[in-house]
């Protein structure tokens, strides 16, 4: 294996400091280098950018970036383990990494970053579809970020890009596909991790488009969504009579036979079916 830098390799890091991979964080340690670097590549031009980073650990991902010449990396990471780890590539690469201990879920790292913004991270299990739909729905759009390069599990990012029609298609392919072109980009095998998951995972990219594919109420399209997929299985006059009176009739405006299923309509008919239900 090619070195990308001339620090130690990750799993000698992971000895030396002592990182057992903890469940409860929903660590799973990517050690392979090559790995790294084919994700932060995947992530594009980095140079003149900033870049975000969430659960470095210790620091695979984070080197690679730095190495592929990102402009800066703030990394946030909820294991306090991990800091000596991070602070040696901090001096490898003296003012281009920034470490901030905590919680993702709770930090505002726009403070620390200037534009161009991109995110790119092994998120940890637990809270990555969370951040997900965090940095799709924001207030105002477009978003802080320019692109999303994300790993999931496997399960998880065939969501993201699912199509109407296949079992996966659901309100994370609506929410993600409305406002980002999303691809797959990259496979990995369970053994690529330390310790293994039982499930193969995928790194995701997304690219933020300047405004929505079509247009729609946010809330109201997330309302009318979230009512047909909850019930999947029900014919949409069912599963959206709550969403507003006549719905019979707004899914007539659209275009949309009553009769029909949630995995069954495309992004442009959720939009205008969105638009009817806000219109009365």
């Amino acid at each position: 294996m090619a070195a990308i830098d001339d620090l130690p390799p990750l799993r000698e890091v992971i000895e030396t400091h002592g990182l057992r991979a903890k469940k409860t964080l929903g660590q799973n340690f990517l050690l392979d280098l090559n790995l790294t670097a084919r994700i932060a590549r995947a992530a594009g031009d980095l140079q003149g950018s900033d870049i975000l980073e969430i659960g470095p650990g210790p620091g695979g991902l984070t080197r690679g970036l730095l190495a592929e010449g990102a402009r800066k990396v703030l990394a946030i990471e909820k294991d306090s383990r991990c800091m000596p780890a991070l602070a040696e590539i901090e001096a490898r690469y003296p003012g281009r990494l920034q470490v901030i201990e905590g919680d993702a879920l709770e930090i505002d790292p726009l403070a620390h970053l200037t534009p161009p913004i991109r995110v790119a991270a092994n998120l940890p299990y637990n809270v990555g579809t969370e951040l997900l739909v965090r940095w799709l729905t924001p207030k105002e759009w477009p978003p802080f970020w320019e692109s999303l390069t994300l790993m999931f599990q496997r399960e998880v990012a065939e969501r993201i890009v699912a199509q109407p029609g296949s079992k996966a298609y659901g309100r994370l392919a609506i929410l993600a596909q409305w406002r980002a072109s999303a691809r797959i980009v990259l496979d990995l095998p369970p053994q690529a991790f330390v310790p293994a998951p039982k499930v193969s995972s995928a790194v995701v990219h997304l690219t933020a488009l300047p405004e929505p594919r079509f247009p729609a109420d946010p809330a109201v399209l997330s309302r009318v969504v979230a009512a047909g997929f909850n019930q999947r299985r029900k014919m949409l006059r069912a599963s959206l009579k709550g969403v507003a009176p006549g719905i019979e009739d707004h899914l007539a405006v659209a275009g949309i036979p009553p009769t029909e299923r949630a995995e069954q309509v495309g992004l442009e008919q959720w939009c205008a079916l969105a638009r009817s239900v806000a219109a009365g």
